[in-house]
This record gives C-alpha cells, sequence and structure tokens, in this order.
C-alpha cells in the first residue's frame, strides 16, 4: 500500500479522523486537507497516538473555493470526502448550509475528475434516507429509499446531505463514468474520541450526560460506531463492486430512551444526570414552543425508523458494533477527555 495515497477531505473532524487511522493501519499513505495549515500539528498528534504517521501529509483546501484542490488531487488514488458543514442549529436561510454542501462536493467531484483520481467515496447519511415519508413508509428502509427533500419538516442538513450526494451521482453518471463512486450514509455516529475537538457529532451525548434534557422524547434515531464507519469507508474504497454502490452504516434504529439506558448502565453514578424517563409527545411540543431547537424533531415523534442494511453488510462483509456499545464507548471518551465533568466530582 506504500505507493497507494488516499486523500481525505476535512481530515479534522470526528469521522475523517478515524478513517485516517484505518488507512495508516492498512499501510495506505493519507493526504489530508485542512482549511488552514494551523490545524495540521494538532491532527498529527492525535493520529500519532493511534498510527504510524509518516505516511501522513496534508494540504491546505476549502470546499468553498478553488485553490489548493488541483495540488490536493495530484498522485491520488482514491478520495474519501468527508468534508462538509454539520450545523449545532438550524440555519434561518437553508441555503447558507445546502449551497455549501452541493457546490463543494462538485468542486472536489470536478479536481478529482482533472486529476484522472480513480476511486471516491462520499460520505452522506441516513438522513438523506429516511425523511419526508413521516409514518406512511411501509416496512424497512433500505438502500434504495431517499429523502423527499419536498416534504414538510424536513430539515435544512437533511436537505443538505440529500441533494450533496444526488448532485454527486448525477455528475459521475454524466461527467466520469469511469470513476468508481459510492457513498456510505452513517447514521447518528457514536463511539470514542480520539480528543478534544468532539465536533457536533458528540453534542448530543454530551448534552445528556450534563442533564440538559428532563427526559427522552420518542425518538428512533439510527446509530453506528465511529470504528465501523471507518471501516466501511475503506472497504467501499476497495469494494469490487459495482460503481454507484450506497452503503448505509448502522446497527439500527434506536429508540432515545434505549440508547441512554447502557450509558447509564455502563458508567453508573458518572452518567447520573443520563435521562431514561421516555416524555410524552404534548410535552414536547410544548417545549417547542418556546425551544427552537427542539421544534425540528416534533415531526418524528413516535414514528419508529425501521433499517434493513442487510445489503450493505452482505456487500462489505462487515457487521456493525450495537449502540449499547458504541453509546458508553462515546460517552467514557467525553468523561476521559474533560469535555463532560464527571458526575461524581461535580
Amino acid at each position: 500500500m506504500d505507493e497507494v495515497t488516499v486523500l481525505i477531505t476535512g481530515i479534522s473532524g470526528f469521522i475523517a479522523k478515524h478513517c485516517a487511522v484505518e488507512l495508516l493501519q492498512q499501510g495506505y499513505r493519507v493526504r489530508g486537507t485542512v482549511r488552514s495549515a494551523g490545524k495540521a500539528d494538532a491532527v498529527r498528534k492525535t493520529l500519532a497516538a493511534h498510527a504510524n504517521v509518516s505516511r501522513l501529509e496534508f494540504v491546505a483546501a476549502d470546499l468553498e473555493s478553488d485553490p489548493g484542490w488541483a495540488d490536493a488531487m495530484q498522485g491520488v488514488h482514491g478520495v474519501l470526502h468527508l468534508a462538509s458543514p454539520f450545523p449545532l442549529a438550524q440555519p434561518k436561510d437553508e441555503a447558507e448550509l445546502i449551497r455549501p454542501a452541493v457546490d463543494g462536493t462538485l468542486r472536489v467531484l470536478r479536481a478529482a475528475k482533472a486529476a484522472g483520481v480513480k476511486r471516491f467515496v462520499q460520505t452522506s447519511s441516513t438522513v438523506a434516507v429516511i425523511f419526508g415519508h413521516g409514518g406512511s413508509h411501509s416496512g424497512a428502509y433500505t438502500e434504495a429509499d431517499w429523502t423527499d427533500v419536498d416534504a414538510p419538516h424536513v430539515t435544512a442538513y437533511a436537505k443538505s446531505k440529500t441533494l450533496a450526494e444526488r448532485a454527486a451521482r448525477d455528475f459521475v453518471a454524466r461527467q466520469c463514468p469511469a470513476l468508481h463512486y459510492a457513498s456510505v450514509n452513517p447514521g447518528l455516529v457514536l463511539g470514542p474520541l480520539l480528543d478534544n475537538d468532539a465536533g457536533s457529532s458528540a453534542d448530543l451525548i454530551a448534552s445528556c450526560l450534563r442533564g440538559k434534557y428532563p427526559g427522552c422524547p420518542r425518538l428512533s434515531i439510527p446509530v453506528v460506531d465511529v470504528r465501523d464507519v471507518a471501516l466501511a469507508h475503506r472497504l467501499a474504497l476497495e469494494s469490487d463492486a459495482a460503481s454507484g454502490g450506497r452503503f448505509l452504516a448502522t446497527s439500527g434504529a434506536v429508540w432515545f430512551k434505549e440508547l441512554m439506558r447502557p450509558i447509564k448502565e455502563s458508567l453508573g453514578a458518572r452518567a447520573r444526570k443520563v435521562p431514561t424517563r421516555e416524555l410524552p409527545d404534548f410535552l414536547v411540543k410544548l417545549v417547542s414552543i418556546f425551544d427552537a431547537d427542539s421544534r425540528p424533531i416534533v415531526p418524528d415523534l413516535g414514528i419508529e425508523f425501521r433499517i434493513d442494511n442487510s445489503t450493505t453488510c452482505r456487500t462489505l462483509g462487515m457487521a456493525f458494533r450495537p449502540h449499547t456499545e458504541s453509546g458508553p464507548a462515546m460517552a467514557e471518551s467525553l468523561l476521559r477527555l474533560g469535555l463532560v465533568q464527571d458526575g461524581r466530582m461535580a
């Protein structure tokens, strides 16, 4: 693998750092994009604790501008495109999120095409699969399902991931059909953090550890361990399956309270503020009148999202860690890194 270079866009991100570890441990050369060169040293230090970083390099490139991308693609065999905006709150103007997600993906694809890159794996999401159908969807969601971006109540983030993935697939089909393309669509990404740059995906668990929520809304959430997401990216990059693969990276969907219980059981007193009592829907709806952050979840209260990703498991030859392992692993790392104060020391 010494001569095979893989570009990881947005390498400073939570998932991207795990992808870098996975590739470095398998002998790949890894080049990571950072928006500013100053981030490279911190990422290198983090990765050095888990892999040999002698085959790691960085290049400055931003999703919203062209400079740097041609250099980033030189000598690259494959791309893992992970860079994408992920908001802590829904923007007032959804275009603020959708435009950079779509335009940034196409910018990276154009650069990959120009450089003759052979393989391209895009990080999408299960939010590009399961939303906009209300309670009308029959059966489990599979790799063939798509979020309806025209449906009411679909969030800007779900639209951005859906439209970015559709734009990528259309670009590959029309302009570079020789490029081997696949998407990995993770659920809520849990599992251990590698450093204190937690990012948005850990915010929910951190908030629960801090006692932000008095109870659990009746929400069904597809979840996955970050280590499995990284493995799925590598396997999608290496897959002999036909181009166009869509891989649902999830161990399944669980109710919010079922996600919280193993965290509380595993961490004991340190998770004393974690909620496990289910809140009635009317109370969540009442709170949403005054709390803008709660409003996006209201349409999905009580809807069970069943997932059938047997095609993904069979094609990639992998099984996914259960939430009973990945949830406590994230909570433990948040406490270990000091991002949430230990309940016993409060």
